[in-house]
């Protein structure tokens, strides 16, 4: 019962790895919800709660998430069998605050992608989340990197925990084909369609740092007759459904999307990742081309790097394991 912190990328298999002693630690003849996993995005609720059930037939756990009717989820929580929820921070306080869920059986506590979770903004919704819960918990906070925010959430609401590295099951950065582009800053749309027209019938996710600049780049391929889609925490449930499901079927062959796609999405097809805007730092990058390559397929990931963005890419190049090419724009750019 020991608290434990794990430095885990996207995809290492980290789910598994709380999933099994969060099972083993149910007991079927309790009352109450006994178990809780946040995580900071619907799509990894969904997937956290189906790889939970997938380990364990008798125990399906309550998602509970914004974006989508609150009434089925009060009713699926009223369910005395209801010994694990998986859900985001928001919604999860929305209810706590509503009465629809108590936390006082609690007994085993998951913070999923902690430093993305805080990145978003959900740290004061954390704490009074954890405070809803006894003390003698066990927990278990998994973050792909260890910022001064998540040591201090660690040393206020854990017990001197173990701490351990969750090997990644994902494709490598050395299992991708990186290359990068030297462009002027307002060429880079440019740069981006000549890549794809080079290509025969890529599946492309193209990575933006804003939602503002997002959105502009989508109007943009949009207008020039790509079959483009957008993705960003602006999205409703159903919106981020129908766009997910479009792109993996290939209605739609782009999808521009914010940092926080780059995260816990598994879409087989895609065949090249771009960094339209440079990531912030190599865990993102890293992140980011993790999107590619996946299931045994090729994948290709492209960076546009502006003339003022030369030294920070390089910084992230020196923590890289491989060193990323430079290439030429093919000729129609």
């Amino acid at each position: 019962g020991e608290d434990v912190v794990g430095l885990a990328q996207t995809g290492s298999g980290k789910t598994a790895a709380f999933a099994i002693p969060l099972i083993e630690s149910l007991n079927r003849k309790a009352r109450g919800v006994q178990a809780l996993v946040l995580v900071p995005t619907r799509e990894l609720a969904a997937q956290a709660a189906a790889e939970i059930s997938n380990l364990s037939s008798h125990d399906r756990p309550v998602v509970v998430c914004g974006g989508v009717p609150i009434g089925p989820q009060i009713k699926a929580l009223k369910n005395r069998s209801a010994a694990v929820v998986v859900g985001t921070p928001g919604r999860i306080l929305d209810h706590l605050q509503r009465g629809t869920l108590r936390l006082g059986a609690v007994h085993y506590l998951v913070l999923d992608e902690a430093d993305r979770m805080l990145d978003m903004g959900f740290a004061p919704d954390v704490g009074r989340i954890l405070s809803n819960t006894p003390e003698n918990r066990q927990t278990a906070l998994f973050s792909a990197t260890m910022p001064g925010v998540i040591r201090g959430m660690v040393k206020r609401h854990m017990r001197s925990p173990q701490y351990l590295t969750v090997e990644s099951e994902a494709p490598t950065v050395d299992t991708v084909e990186q290359v990068y582009y030297q462009v002027e800053g307002r060429d880079k749309t440019r740069a981006l369609r000549a890549l794809i027209d080079a290509e025969d019938d890529p599946l492309a996710l193209v990575f933006r740092r804003t939602k503002h600049g997002a959105t502009k780049l989508h109007r943009q391929l949009e207008r020039d007759g790509y079959k483009a889609a957008l993705l960003h925490g602006g999205k409703s449930q159903s919106q981020r459904t129908k766009t997910l499901a479009g792109f993996a079927n290939g209605r739609s062959r782009i999808l521009v999307a914010t940092n926080v796609a780059s995260r816990g999405l598994d879409i087989p097809n895609v065949s090249h990742v771009v960094n339209y805007d440079l990531p912030e730092d190599v865990e993102t990058y890293v992140h980011r081309i993790g999107r590619t390559a996946r299931a045994g397929k090729d994948g290709v990931a492209a960076t546009l790097v502006g003339e003022a963005e030369v030294k920070e890419f390089d910084k992230i190049q020196r923590s890289l394991p491989v060193q990323v090419r430079r290439s030429n724009l093919p000729l129609s750019a």
